[in-house]
C-alpha cells in the first residue's frame, strides 16, 4: 500500500525513491509487525480472557503442563493480524506471490480457529478430526498449485542443496510435491508447538533465512551468482517472511516462559503453511527440511512413535512423543528444552546459509 501510494511520488521528491528498495521495505515489515503484536498483545490477552479462550490441556502430557490449563490460546489470530497488516502495508500489491502466500497464511487460519474454537468448546483436545483438517488443507494447495501451474514461467523441477546438477522434472506430480511440503509444514510447526517459546523461536530463524533466500531468488545476477533458481517478483516475498519474522518476535515477549498466551492452531497450522509456501515459490522445497529441521524432527517423532507402537504391539522408542516431552520426561525443565531447541535451530539456520555457497 505504501509501495503504491509514496513511489510514484519519487519524481516530486527524490527521497520517496527508497520504497522502491525491497530491502527497506523488508526492514518496515519487521518493524511494523513486531509493533503491532508488542502493542496488542496485552488487550488481546485480556479480551481472551473475557471471551474464556482458555488453553485445553492432553490429559496423558507432562504433569507439569497442568498449569498451562486456561492460560489464553489462540494468540495466532494476533500474528496472523500482524503479518498480514504488514504484508499489505509494505509489499508490491501487484505481485501475484503476495496474494498466494497471504491466501494460504489466511485459509490455514481459518482451518486452525476452527480446530482451537471446538476445543475450547468441548472443553478436551480433540479439534477437528485429521481427515477434516487434511482436506481443508488440500484445498487451499490444489488452488495454490493451480494458479503457480498456469504461470508462463511455472517451474516443476526439484533442486536439492550441495548438488547443483541433480534436478528432476516432476510435471503435474509436483502439485502432490507441493501438498507433501506446505501441508507438512504445517502440521509439523503445530506438532512443535507444545512449550513456550518453542514453535515461536525457530519460525523467525526460518523467517529469517528465507528472508535471504527470497530476495537472492527475486534478483536475477545474485541468483545466477549463487546458481540458485531465479525466479522473476520472488523479491517481494522477501516482505512477507519479514512480517512473520516481526510478528513471532513481538508474540515471544508474550510467550516465553511462563506464557501469558499460547498462539493455537489458528497460529501454527498458518504458520508452517505460509513457510511452505514460500520454500514453493522461490523453489527452496528440499531446503525447508534444514532450515526448519526442528518441525521435521517434531514431526517424525510423532511418526515413528506411532508406527514402532503398532508393529512393536505397544513399545515406545520415546518417552513421550512429540520429541520436546521425550525430554521433559527425562527430567529437563522446560526453558532448558525450548532454548536448546533454539540453539540447533539457529545451527541448522546457518547451515541452510551455508549452503549458498556449497553448489
Amino acid at each position: 500500500m505504501l509501495y503504491h501510494l509514496f513511489y510514484p511520488l519519487h519524481t516530486i521528491f527524490g527521497g520517496f525513491n527508497v520504497f522502491r528498495y525491497i530491502t527497506f521495505r523488508g526492514i518496515g515489515a519487521i518493524v511494523t509487525a513486531f509493533l503491532l503484536t508488542l502493542f496488542l498483545g496485552q488487550k488481546f490477552i485480556q479480551l481472551a480472557k473475557e471471551k474464556q479462550l482458555g488453553q485445553v490441556v492432553r490429559t496423558d502430557g507432562p504433569e507439569t503442563h497442568l498449569v498451562k490449563q486456561g492460560v489464553p490460546t489462540m494468540g495466532g489470530l494476533l500474528i496472523i493480524f500482524a503479518v498480514v497488516s504488514a504484508t499489505l502495508l509494505w509489499a508490491d500489491l501487484s505481485n501475484l506471490y503476495i496474494w498466494l502466500i497471504l491466501g494460504i497464511t489466511v485459509w490455514y487460519a481459518f482451518i486452525g480457529a476452527i480446530d482451537d474454537y471446538r476445543k475450547i468448546k468441548k472443553k478436551n483436545s480433540k479439534g477437528l478430526s485429521a481427515r477434516g483438517k487434511i482436506l481443508m488443507q488440500l484445498a487451499g494447495v490444489v488452488i495454490v498449485g493451480a494458479v503457480l501451474m498456469q504461470l508462463p514461467d511455472s517451474d516443476t523441477t526439484l533442486r536439492f542443496p550441495f548438488f547443483k546438477n541433480v534436478a528432476p522434472d516432476l510435471g503435474w506430480l509436483y502439485v502432490g510435491f507441493m501438498f507433501l511440503v506446505i501441508v507438512g509444514a504445517s502440521n509439523a510447526v503445530n506438532l512443535t508447538d507444545g512449550l513456550d517459546g518453542l514453535a515461536a523461536g525457530p519460525t523467525v530463524i526460518t523467517s529469517g533465512v528465507y528472508l535471504l533466500f527470497s530476495y537472492l531468488a527475486g534478483h536475477a545476477g545474485l541468483a545466477a551468482y549463487l546458481q540458485i533458481p531465479y525466479v522473476e517478483g520472488a523479491g517481494e516475498v522477501t516482505v512477507f517472511c519479514g512480517a512473520l519474522a516481526g510478528a513471532c518476535l513481538g508474540f515471544l515477549w508474550f510467550n516465553s516462559y511462563p506464557a501469558q498466551m499460547f498462539m493455537g492452531d489458528v497460529g501454527s497450522l498458518a504458520i508452517g503453511g505460509s513457510l511452505g509456501t514460500v520454500a514453493v515459490i522461490i523453489k527452496q522445497e528440499i531446503l525447508l527440511a534444514l532450515v526448519g529441521g526442528i518441525f521435521v524432527m517434531e514431526a517424525l517423532s510423532v511418526i515413528l512413535q506411532v508406527g514402532y507402537f503398532k508393529i512393536s504391539g505397544g513399545k515406545r522408542i520415546f518417552l513421550m512423543a512429540p520429541f520436546h516431552h521425550h525430554f521433559e520426561k527425562k527430567g529437563w525443565q522446560e526453558p532448558k528444552v525450548v532454548v536448546r531447541f533454539w540453539i540447533v535451530s539457529i545451527i541448522l539456520g546457518l547451515t541452510a546459509l551455508a549452503t549458498l555457497k556449497l553448489r
